[in-house]
């Protein structure tokens, strides 16, 4: 369903804003490059692919709401953002309806939590969990994670490490080296949505007291991150081809370079809200990234 076929208060259209869906390819692309990587070790197994896909989508939305009512509660979201709109903050929902979403969510997404252990054992159970804690603890709590500097090193532990290495290990029972290193490009890209976001909201959430990385070490510094970001991304694939633990086929993923530079020139000539486009497009640079490693290592399996 588009857009256009919801009216601007419909109650879909409300919690699909509230779903944040710029931000779900973070969620989904690791799932798909991990299950690639079990694929060409000959270990892919379908329900595992779905129920951690299913699973991680759960988690990103999740962790969306959580923000939203959180960050409104504390003061980082006010009439003054630039981002896209909060639900919470526009009055579209109240505290306890995002609040009970959440809570419905993270209840789904333990649903698929509890498949994968049934196939995969007990581990995944302490990898849910605390997913779920991280995504609460982000915006919530006595010290939240977001507002001390600690966010671009969460969303990398969850999104990158746990994510991948997780949903490798839910195919095969073991988690490699080659899984392991692959979260670190895919980490990579996830953690620049999360600078994205931060680079936005330097004005706002320097007022409101969130101390984010970017607001700690200005916009210039910021920047940096993003780029250094961007090239480990691309840089990873090839070390790991060069040292043996993949196929070179999985420099695939550098056919989105052309993607990826554009991005790289935004960062450094747009600012505020200019920059939405900027945070969808690097969502959608991870995406691809993911799609064209996934291919890779397919075509390395089918060759081999």
């Amino acid at each position: 369903m588009t857009q256009a076929q919801l009216s601007p208060t419909s109650p879909l259209r409300v919690w699909w804003m509230a779903a944040r869906p710029r931000t779900l390819p973070a969620a989904i692309a690791p799932v798909i490059a991990a299950s690639a990587l079990a694929f060409y070790d000959g270990m892919f197994r379908w329900d595992a692919a779905l129920a951690a896909l299913l699973g991680a989508l759960f988690l990103q939305i999740g962790a969306n709401l959580a923000n939203d009512v959180y960050d409104y509660q504390k003061g980082a979201d006010t009439s003054q953002r630039v981002g896209p709109t909060r639900v919470t903050q526009a009055g579209l929902l109240t505290s306890a309806q995002v609040k009970m979403g959440m809570a419905v969510v993270f209840g789904l997404a333990a649903l698929c939590g509890v498949y994968l252990t049934l196939i995969s054992g007990w581990l995944v159970i302490a990898i849910g969990v605390l997913s779920i804690i991280s995504a609460v603890l982000y915006t919530a709590g006595p010290y939240p994670l977001g507002y001390n500097g600690l966010g671009d090193l969460f969303v990398y532990l969850f999104f990158g490490l746990a994510a991948v290495a997780g949903t490798y290990y839910v195919h095969t029972r073991t988690v490699s080296l080659a899984a392991v290193a692959l979260s670190v490009p895919i980490g990579a890209l996830v953690v620049n949505i999360l600078v994205v976001n931060n680079l936005r909201d330097i004005p706002t959430d320097t007022l409101s007291g969130k101390r984010t990385l970017a607001v700690r070490f200005g916009a210039d510094w910021t920047r940096k991150e993003y780029l250094s970001l961007t090239v480990l991304a691309y840089l990873a694939p090839l070390l790991m081809a060069l040292s043996g633990l993949v196929s070179p086929w999985i420099l695939l993923c550098w056919l989105s370079i052309p993607k990826a530079i554009p991005l790289v020139r935004q960062i450094y000539t747009e600012s505020g809200r200019a920059l939405n486009l900027t945070l969808a497009g690097t969502g959608q640079l991870e995406l691809l990234y993911c799609l064209l490693m996934a291919l890779g290592l397919a075509l390395a399996k089918f060759l081999a």
